[in-house]
């Protein structure tokens, strides 16, 4: 059972196993020996931990990174900001009406190429910036992580997606 380390008055505790956990064996059909599961489990648990910060902002977890993307780029194509998710336009396209109908982002088609589709934010879907500021200190408080922990659990499971989508490693 992970217990808490001894942290500084006013720093933020953070857990750690006892020892390194034991591998799993090879072929093991025991639920806690899958990785699959653990991932689940973990993606549940964070995703459940935004659902009551974005529902003050109006937002589910999906607009959520739409809008993480649109604040770090304001214009940009359907197809990049799908490449960007890893979502196919047919899972993001509902999204982004529902955004639109919310006057967070207004679609239009590019001048250059009539094909293509440019996401841009309103004035309203920029100010949320400031009030979404505090999301992500409130979940990393939750996770509990030092960012040494963060930095090697993001790289793992980027390196995890990439080995299992058949891309080039990270």
């Amino acid at each position: 059972m992970p217990r808490p380390n001894r942290a500084r008055p006013g720093s933020r505790t953070v857990r750690t196993p006892d020892a390194e956990p034991p591998a799993s064996p090879q072929g093991s059909l025991l639920l806690d020996d899958q990785l699959c599961f653990a991932l689940y489990a973990a993606s549940r648990a964070v995703t459940a931990r935004y659902r009551p910060l974005l529902d003050e902002l109006g937002l589910t977890y999906p607009q959520y990174l739409v809008l993480l993307v649109l604040w770090e780029r304001d214009s940009i194509s359907v197809r990049d900001l799908g490449a960007a998710l890893q979502l196919e336009s047919s899972t993001l396209s509902p999204l982004l009406k529902r955004l639109e109908a919310g006057g967070l982002l207004r679609r239009e088609r590019r001048a250059d190429d009539e094909r293509s589709v440019a996401i841009r934010l309103t004035g309203a879907g920029a100010a949320l910036r400031d009030r979404a500021a505090a999301v992500p200190l409130a979940i990393g408080d939750a996770m509990g992580l030092t960012p040494e922990q963060d930095a090697t659990a993001k790289h793992l499971l980027r390196l995890l997606t990439a080995n299992v989508s058949g891309h080039e490693r990270p």
